[in-house]
């Protein structure tokens, strides 16, 4: 029996375990990134390590997230980020070189190794035939120590493109049909292997927006073929030697098989507030359009960026539309203004951001109060854009360029003009001057701390009984913004007893105080939860915030895969209903108790959870390895590692 891509790459890293679906195996890791939001953090565990010098081929720690400068928080992390990376040899890409995504992409990623990241899009250089997978800050921490990372051995499934995209149809579009196929939930263990015949007709680029919003699905990744190509990718960054073909076998088996005829495909729009709320562009026409954001790491490459300058070429953003213009890294940027391209789209009323994530997780140009903003980003969650009440849609740039002429939604098909004919340059110029790599010769320099950068705190060993309120009771689709929120509140990612003052802020505002007032108290702190909780981010700080708080467990009807496991990380028990209905049972402020705990977590998957204010029980599952199972026991991941 033949191999698909994802078995043939992880049987050749693998170091634990059995290539066997749902089965706990480890993986060597060639590759680690970081980006700002996560990498304090990320770092300050690796130091805790006492590990002198990273142990992957490349590790890279990105500037990219929070880039404005308001207060010295921000600063100060950059500082430390600097002084840490030469210190430990790693490369950093400074602020203004990109996002990470994007620049790791261009630059760093290569065909057949593995990658994890501490951010939830690191899949996006599966576009390359890359493992890339996004993880909490702790995993990549001890991926940089040379540790194996864990995962659940995943099922593959072959989305198999056919056919070519019809005029004004894109790659934007292609992941929207397949999130409107799959949704967000459902699909953790499982990654996307595309093949087909279509591939021939996407460009790099254009896989890697696939492969960037296959994690809005919640699959562990998304794998392309490493083809003829990628080759021609890698050559247009001077890295043609990185190039390896990689594709699956003729009898490759898979978990199942998706076909998906790309000629039928239209412009989509992703409806607040999901990424698969799908309708059509058609369906929308006419909605009146407050802001337009074009870039992101999910559509922000050359061929995206042109695309859109030769549709606006000659016109004026509407009076009524606020056009913002965000590049995905200073190589797109730089080679944009050389072509001419760039005066062009600020001829048309762009406002020109900083190469940064910025607009996408809320740092900078939240729209107006109540407003329809179009976005070529990947996430629409409540809030995200910093403003509550905004409705926020994902749209392709051809939908995002028309909607700026015309002031309304619009389906490009409608515009008067044919199809413009945008292409990547067979020679890009390459300019790595923002990429500093670590002078060996410079070794013992002190590492930097600001004020606001503490030591992440540690969990305690789990109790024999676990007693206390649902503190709080919460639906389904629970986001990780939902649970801590990004925009300006990131400020605080360094300082956790700051930061985790916000925990559901915009869900319930007095939980961070109830929480902490049971903790003092000796109470835990339990949260209950509906159906895919934990989903969007990779930030640990959803976990090690309210872990900070005293919350010792979640209680929901199913969990995502990279929340999950930073629960476990920061020993938070991820309990899930043995029976949904009871979920209905629970009230917050319902007293719980869990007895026997340690025996019961040490041997077996089945607990029973009494609800003393109701004077019923009902049945939990915990589905632990050996590995993790140590770890809830001692309190975390931190407390069970041997510095090396």
């Amino acid at each position: 029996m033949g191999k698909n891509i994802v078995e043939k790459i992880l049987a050749g890293h693998l170091v634990y375990g059995a290539l066997a679906p749902g089965g706990e195996i480890g993986i060597r890791i060639d590759q680690t990134l970081t980006q700002d939001a996560t990498g304090t953090l990320a770092y300050l565990q690796f130091e805790a390590m006492n590990v002198p010098r990273v142990r992957t081929e490349l590790s890279v720690s990105y500037i990219d997230h929070n880039t404005i400068q308001i207060g010295f928080e921000n600063a100060d992390d950059h500082r430390y980020l600097m002084s840490v990376a030469q210190k430990f040899g790693i490369v950093l890409s400074r602020a203004g070189n990109g996002i990470c995504h994007q620049v790791h992409l261009e630059r760093f990623g290569r065909p057949g190794k593995t990658l994890i990241g501490s951010d939830s899009h690191t899949p996006t250089c599966g576009a390359l035939g890359m493992i890339a997978i996004g993880a909490g800050g702790l995993d990549v921490a001890q991926a940089m120590a040379g540790e194996p990372f864990y995962l659940a051995c995943p099922s593959v499934v072959k989305i198999n493109l056919e056919g070519r995209l019809s005029p004004w149809v894109s790659a934007k579009d292609v992941i929207l049909k397949v999130l409107e196929i799959f949704s967000t939930k459902g699909n953790v263990g499982t990654v996307f292997e595309y093949g087909g015949r279509g591939l021939a007709t996407l460009s790099v680029p254009e896989r890697a927006t696939i492969a960037n919003m296959g994690a809005e699905c919640g699959v562990t990744t998304s794998v392309f073929p490493s083809d003829d190509l990628t080759r021609q990718f890698l050559r247009s960054q001077e890295r043609e030697a990185d190039f390896i073909e990689l594709k699956a076998d003729t009898d490759a088996v898979y978990a199942r098989v998706e076909t998906i005829d790309l000629s039928r495909i239209e412009p989509l729009a992703a409806k607040p507030h999901s990424p698969d709320n799908i309708a059509t562009v058609r369906s929308l026409a006419g909605i009146p359009v407050q802001q337009v954001c074009l870039g992101s790491c999910t559509n922000s490459s050359y061929k995206d960026l042109v695309t859109v300058a030769k549709i606006l070429k000659g016109r004026i953003a509407h009076p009524d539309v606020s056009f913002i213009l965000a590049p995905g890294s200073r190589q797109v940027l730089d080679n944009l203004a050389r072509d001419g391209y760039l005066a062009s789209l600020i001829a048309s009323g762009a406002r020109l951001m900083e190469n940064a994530c910025g607009f996408c997780i809320g740092n900078s140009q939240s729209p107006q109060s109540g407003a329809v903003s179009l976005r070529t980003s990947n996430r629409n969650f409540p809030g995200r854009s910093g403003t509550l009440d905004a409705d926020i849609y994902l749209v392709s740039p051809e939908t995002a360029a028309a909607a700026v002429i015309t002031g309304r939604f619009t389906d490009p098909r409608d515009l008067a003009m044919e199809y413009p004919d945008a292409r990547t340059p067979e020679k890009l110029v390459i300019d790595d001057s923002l990429i500093l790599r670590p002078d060996d010769a410079d070794r013992n320099g002190n590492i930097y701390r600001g004020p606001n950068i503490g030591a992440p705190p540690v969990n305690t060993p789990l109790p024999d009984t676990l007693a206390g309120p649902v503190t709080i009771k919460v639906g389904d689709k629970i986001t990780t913004d939902h649970i801590i929120p990004a925009s300006a509140r990131m400020k605080y990612r360094s300082n956790i007893p700051r930061y985790a003052e916000f925990v559901f802020e915009n869900v319930d505002a007095t939980f961070a105080r109830r929480a902490l007032a049971n903790k003092e108290a000796g109470r835990h702190n339990i949260i209950v939860a509906g159906l895919s909780y934990g989903q969007g981010s990779s930030r640990e700080h959803a976990a090690i915030c309210p872990m900070y708080l005293g919350v010792r467990a979640v209680i929901a009807k199913s969990l995502e895969r990279i929340h999950a496991a930073n629960l476990i990380n920061f020993g938070i028990l991820p309990l899930a209903f043995a029976d949904e209905k009871d979920y209905d049972t629970l009230g917050e402020g319902d007293e719980l108790e869990i007895a026997g705990l340690r025996t019961a977590v040490a041997g077996g998957e089945s607990l029973t959870v009494a609800n003393k204010t109701k004077g019923t029980s009902f049945a939990v599952r915990l589905s632990l390895s050996p590995r993790q199972k140590e770890m809830i026991l001692a309190g975390g991941a931190l407390n069970v590692r041997s510095p090396k």
